[in-house]
């Protein structure tokens, strides 16, 4: 359910890096499955610049209206254009066709800095 080779963050967000390029971000099964079904997805434009812990986006349910966070400082490079047709690929599929944008990292720490997934998990069942 919270895939090995991923980073994550305590708002429930994924980070997968990539090869020295941009680090690919979603958010979790977890966060998908308290938030419902998604209809809706606002990302940031390619070539903005993000904030880690800043709202960058926001993720809109038949519950409610979720602000998505930066995970790490950088550009973002990429946007999942699939979602405005269909945000619902963000439940059907959170690592995977539901990815929502593609940041250029400012500095490879910070995702270094994130948590693995059995601290994440860890955090899950405390909470």
């Amino acid at each position: 359910m919270y895939p090995e080779d991923l980073k994550y963050t305590a708002e429930h967000e994924w980070v997968k890096a990539g090869d020295g390029g941009p680090v690919r971000v979603g958010i979790t099964d977890f966060a998908q499955d308290a938030l419902g079904d998604i209809v809706y997805v606002e990302l940031p434009e390619v070539g903005a610049t993000v904030r880690a812990g800043d709202s960058c986006g926001e993720l809109e349910s038949t519950k409610s209206v979720s602000d998505l966070f930066a995970p790490v400082n950088g550009t973002v490079t990429a946007v999942n254009e699939a979602l405005k047709d269909s945000p619902d690929l963000v439940n059907t599929d959170p690592y995977g066709e539901g990815w929502l944008l593609d940041i250029a990292v400012d500095d490879d720490e910070e995702v270094a800095a994130l948590m693995d997934a059995d601290t994440y998990k860890g955090q899950l069942d405390q909470s």
